[in-house]
């Protein structure tokens, strides 16, 4: 059985900064749609997986896994018949303080 991907609304704001970031960046569209691209591919090959990959992280959430993409850290968790993306963070961020029921953000 494959899980279904499910963006968390935490993980499409996040998604669209990336393309954002990718976009001013490089100047094209067509570069970040083409990271986007890999990096949905990648969330549904994690989701298509018989066994739960990456680095438990229940110090920042209950369920919670991380991965790492592209210089990007994808924090999701596995249900019987979905994948939830909760957030995609750049690898330098402090990853707790963005988790911490205070943060702004």
């Amino acid at each position: 059985m494959v899980r279904r991907v499910v963006y968390l609304k935490t993980a499409r704001k996040d998604r669209r900064k990336i393309l954002d970031y990718i976009i001013r960046g490089s100047q094209s569209v067509e570069v970040g749609q083409r990271f986007m691209k890999r990096m949905a591919d990648y969330c549904d090959h994690l989701a298509s997986l018989p066994f739960q990959l990456g680095i438990p992280r229940a110090d920042l959430l209950p369920n919670l896994r991380s991965s790492v993409f592209e210089g990007y850290v994808i924090f999701f968790r596995y249900s019987e018949d979905r994948f939830e993306v909760v957030s995609i963070l750049e690898g330098h961020r402090d990853i707790p303080a963005v988790f911490s029921p205070v943060n702004p953000e």
